[in-house]
């Protein structure tokens, strides 16, 4: 239907979706729009080969599983096709404090033996004299620190089904593995970079791209994921950004691949610099390594070298420059537009949530999908839910900088005193006199999360739950030393990280 038919009652049904760019974003996209409309309309991706993709995000969350299995696509097919490996959460090191260590799992901490959550026993435990320290109850970190991997047990009665995984991959494997599922199932790739964007002058809507080949790519819809420079969303659209670097101050990274070697590590890990942090990414093939920092107090040159400096092995390629502004769009969905991926905003990589963003901005358009009108009511809806998730991921990373002792450096002297947001303010202060844990059910970091931080990074509860005190002595203590021992024998009775993956999706070697 032409733009000036746009307006004429009848047929309004979307038939051509135009994806602008590839990568993680691009074909994840397409792959889960060629699955959720089975066919009926033309999808299109239009990318250039002379245009890189950020390609540093090779760690993930839970939720991925959920998107893999919405695609039908087999566990064991994926980590074998993205050289990929399992992630049982995250090891924060000098975070808190210098020398500090802490982990993030993925699952609960033991199990619940009385309404009032185990935490709370363990702070008792702790006013009393206990030394064990809140990771000891996590069946994540049992299998973490002993290298140890298996998915979780179906029985809920097993300490095994109280862990969660995710996976570490190869970015832009992934991608090519998403684009052979979405290409079987009709998606067009087009080949070419963009040189113009059509909008018709009545509507504001865009009608279609022109590429340097001199090929118009015509659409109903478009989905932008063209990265940083939101090309649609954007430099067309001009939907506007809320910077947030006053509150997550880094502002450049630097990525460099080594060869593997060191520990096969089932998790990410996350240790603190003097102007950011570093991230250590073990894959089945290299390891991925990186360092976001703040370039105000530390330049490319020194980032690079201070990132090759601490690699597990020689470098595989010339460290790579990344420069970006955290925040969001202040309209993610604009007339028919729909900014995805880094077009929609940028959360730094402290905790994996980048492609958790691009899954869930699918979920929730393939939830509220229009017709050609796009109906306002369904595009504000898109825009209230998806700037709702932003700032949620931005209080819980911004624990992670206000959340420190450490003042050796001028980066976390700014993070200890800067104002955080009255959202995360609150939150603190209620565990800080209790150890209440305030978070939505609709948060995608839940109670376990936010204690993993809290603790391991020194907001520690003035009290415990007063009813403890009311009630006769128990034998929480016997409880908690059942957990610890159950914890370890079953970490025990798990193979290796690098023996799971041997046994059941070991990749083909490159």
């Amino acid at each position: 239907m032409r733009a000036d038919e746009r307006h004429i009652r009848g047929d309004r049904r979307i038939r051509r979706i135009v994806i602008v760019g590839g990568g993680s974003a691009g074909w994840m996209a397409a792959a889960a729009l060629a699955d959720a409309t089975q066919g009926g309309c033309a999808i299109s991706l239009v990318e250039s080969d002379e245009i890189g993709t950020v390609g540093v995000g090779e760690a993930t969350i839970p939720p991925i599983q959920r998107f893999n299995q919405s695609l039908g696509i087999a566990e064991a097919d994926f980590v074998k096709a993205t050289q990929g490996s399992f992630k049982l959460g995250i090891e924060f090191v000098n975070w808190g404090a210098l020398g500090a260590r802490y982990f993030h799992p993925f699952g609960r901490y033991g199990v619940d033996f009385d309404p009032i959550p185990l935490h709370q026993h363990w702070l008792k435990a702790r006013a009393e004299g206990a030394k064990e320290v809140i990771d000891d109850y996590s069946m994540a970190w049992g299998a973490a620190k002993a290298g140890r991997f298996s998915p979780p047990a179906r029985d809920p009665r097993m300490i095994q089904s109280t862990l969660d995984y995710a996976y570490h991959f190869d970015a832009g494997l992934y991608a090519q593995f998403l684009r052979r599922y979405a290409e079987a199932r009709g998606v067009l790739r087009v080949e070419g970079k963009i040189v113009d964007v059509g909008v018709d002058g009545e509507s504001g809507f865009v009608t279609h791209v022109l590429t340097e080949r001199g090929e118009t790519v015509e659409g109903d819809f478009f989905v932008d994921c063209s990265g940083f420079r939101g090309l649609l969303i954007e430099q067309t659209l001009k939907a506007g950004y809320e910077d947030w670097r006053h509150l997550l101050p880094c502002d450049r990274a630097v990525a460099v691949p080594c060869g593997r070697a060191g520990e096969f590590t089932p998790y990410t890990r996350s240790t603190a610099r003097e102007a950011g942090w570093q991230w250590r990414i073990p894959l089945q093939h290299r390891t991925g390594n990186g360092y976001v920092f703040c370039s105000e107090f530390l330049s490319e040159d020194e980032a690079a070298s201070v990132l090759l400096a601490n690699l597990d092995a020689p470098a595989l390629a010339e460290p790579r420059p990344l420069r970006f502004v955290t925040g969001r769009r202040k309209e993610f969905w604009k007339k028919n537009v729909v900014a995805v991926g880094l077009a929609s905003g940028f959360m730094e990589p402290l905790e994996s949530t980048s492609i958790h963003l691009i899954q869930t901005a699918i979920t929730r358009l393939i939830a509220l999908f229009p017709d050609r009108d796009c109906d306002t009511l369904g595009v504000a809806e898109y825009n209230r839910l998806t700037g709702i998730e932003f700032e949620r991921i931005r209080d819980f990373l911004v624990l992670h900088y206000k959340a420190t002792v450490r003042d050796d450096t001028p980066l976390w002297r700014y993070c200890r005193e800067m104002e955080i947001p009255e959202s995360l303010a609150y939150k603190i202060a209620q565990f800080r006199k209790g150890g209440r844990i305030v978070a939505e059910t609709t948060e995608l970091f839940q109670n376990p999360s936010w204690l993993a931080v809290y603790i391991g990074q020194g907001v520690m509860p003035e009290t415990y739950e007063p009813l403890l005190d009311i009630r006769p002595p128990g034998d929480a203590g016997k409880r908690l030393a059942s957990l610890r021992r159950v914890i370890g024998e079953a970490a025990a009775a798990m193979p290796s990280h690098a023996a799971y993956i041997a046994q059941t999706c070991a990749a083909p070697r490159l």
